[in-house]
């Protein structure tokens, strides 16, 4: 599946301003799931240095340092990316992960720490995984498609074009409703009750492309020995394959921000708006 993106992100100052270094997660990933075969980002005004890296999660982020004063931000990424996973469980599980709580090797469980710390989780949270699980039986595939029924089912998908961050995961259980981070953030929580290692992904998907309005989308990955990190959306309730397109990942929400950094100006307000197409074939 072919998909072509533009993304446009605009910033609009009250009064003049001075931009920090901005950090953008733009270009979309690319691994065994997706490749990119175009990529191009404008950013006006035009920064003095501009500098793309690999960050810790493996995200390709760009760096971009501006000089001078100016009363508008608009940032433009324009992608086309090949999607490969046609079939989402095209692997077969390490042997031994099999069961719940997850079973790492010592070793892979060192390095997925920041993935499956549960010390803050809720207990209305540990509860929910808990209910899911006893429906599942504890083999994990098993377990992870369930959760995603579940909170499909449980939660009613709203649009939050508000900028803020995701609810919490007791927040969306105790209103029933959220927007796809919230979800995300719920589903994740799940698997870290029951020692799954799980990373919130942002990016895009397939939806309904004859909608003039799209969304930036986000949705949940988890670890799985012998198959690597594979996603779950509860929006769709639906493993995730070719259908999305994977910006950035990483333990939390704010590891995936599609755009970070400050302005400085004495009482000046900014308002952010964006405008994203989508077609695929």
């Amino acid at each position: 599946m072919r998909f072509r993106i533009r993304h446009e992100t605009f910033y609009n100052y009250t009064g003049p301003v001075s931009l920090g270094p901005h950090a953008l997660r733009l270009r979309p990933r690319e691994d065994g799931a997706q490749r990119v075969l175009a990529y191009v980002l404008e950013i006006k005004p035009e920064p003095s240095l501009v500098s793309h890296a690999l960050d810790a999660e493996g995200n390709v982020v760009g760096h971009a340092w501006f000089m001078g004063t100016t009363d508008r931000l608009r940032i433009t990424s324009a992608a086309e990316v090949e999607t490969l996973r046609a079939n989402p469980f095209d692997y077969v599980p390490d042997p031994g992960f099999d069961r719940l709580p997850a079973p790492y090797p010592p070793a892979l469980a060192h390095r997925l720490g920041a993935y499956t710390d549960a010390r803050a989780l809720d207990a209305t949270v540990r509860g929910f995984a808990h209910a899911v699980l006893a429906r599942s039986g504890p083999a994990p595939i098993a377990f992870l498609d369930e959760l995603n029924r579940a909170i499909h089912e449980r939660v009613h998908r709203t649009v939050r074009d508000d900028g803020k961050s995701a609810q919490t995961a007791a927040e969306t259980l105790a209103l029933g409703k959220g927007a796809c981070r919230d979800v995300t953030v719920l589903y994740m929580d799940c698997c870290r009750a029951l020692g799954l290692a799980a990373r919130f992904v942002s990016g895009y998907r397939r939806g309904n492309t004859a909608r003039p309005d799209r969304h930036l989308h986000a949705w949940p990955e988890v670890y799985v020995p012998g198959g690597g990190w594979r996603g779950w959306d509860p929006v769709e309730a639906l493993a995730v394959g070719e259908t999305h397109v994977a910006l950035a990942a990483g333990p939390a929400q704010a590891d995936t921000m599609p755009v970070e950094g400050m302005f400085y100006g004495a009482g000046v307000k900014a308002a952010l708006a964006y405008r994203l197409h989508i077609a695929v074939e």
